[in-house]
Formats: structure tokens, C-alpha cells, sequence
């Protein structure tokens, strides 16, 4: 044997297919393709049911509704503005809810963007505070 030959590496015959590739390439009847379409749309309902059956809101949902909650509140609170200006005119009143309009605008932005538990906290905590200013500061 010379040296050329014992650096050249052994060429490997083919392998034979795995007897599970062989039965994959056997051909489908239509009513077993009928069969199979009708098992996979069955398990997928199934799959559909449970997602449907889970607790809370999909982060989608959730945007919306806090969005939406938002907006209602920065209605309510330019009504509530509206009308506490035509009891008494004051720099404190347009200051208090102005400053919760703000907030709520700001709280739709974050929403928007993705960022609905901070947002709901700064809400919660923004119009307890406007409330709590209105009791105590305006006259």
C-alpha cells in the first residue's frame, strides 16, 4: 500500500432508509386525509377551548380596556372641571384637574405603548391624589 492511499479516507456506501421514513412516503387514501384534516380540527377546538377557559385578559385586551378607561376618565374629569369652574373660578381648581387630565392622557400613552400595570398604578394613585387635593385644598 503506498502512502497516497493510506491518506485518502474509505468512501462509505449509502445507508438504507429508516423503516419510519418508508412509512412516511406510503400514499394517503382521501377519506384518511378526510379523517386526519377532521382529528387535527378537533384537537385544535379542543386547544381553542382551554385558551378561551383561562382567567384574565390577553395583553391586547388589556391595553384596550385600560385605554378605554382612561379616555372615559379624562372625559369625566374635563366635565367635572367644566362644572367646578362655574361654582367658583380658581387657578386651583384648572391646576388640580388639569394636572388629572394630564395624568390620564399619560396613562393612555403608556397603555398604547405596552406598559398597562405602571400605567393603571399611576392612574389609581393620580386620581386618589386629584381627589384627595380637591377635598383638602380647593375651597
Amino acid at each position: 500500500m503506498s502512502a497516497s492511499d493510506r491518506d485518502t479516507p474509505a468512501t462509505k456506501a449509502p445507508e438504507a432508509p429508516v423503516a419510519e421514513e418508508a412509512d412516511d412516503v406510503r400514499e394517503e387514501t382521501p377519506e384518511a386525509a378526510r379523517a386526519a384534516d377532521a382529528a387535527e380540527a378537533a384537537e385544535a377546538a379542543d386547544e381553542g377551548d382551554e385558551l378561551d377557559e383561562q382567567d384574565g385578559l390577553t395583553p391586547k385586551q388589556a391595553r384596550r380596556l385600560r385605554v378605554a378607561v382612561a379616555s372615559v376618565l379624562l372625559v369625566a374629569m374635563a366635565v367635572v372641571l367644566v362644572i367646578r369652574l362655574a361654582s367658583r373660578t380658581s387657578v386651583l381648581v384648572v391646576g388640580v384637574y388639569g394636572l388629572a387630565m394630564i395624568l390620564c392622557g399619560v396613562v393612555i400613552e403608556l397603555s398604547r405603548n405596552g406598559r398597562t400595570r405602571l400605567g393603571t398604578w399611576l392612574l389609581v394613585a393620580g386620581l386618589l391624589g386629584a381627589l384627595a387635593l380637591d377635598w383638602l385644598v380647593l375651597p
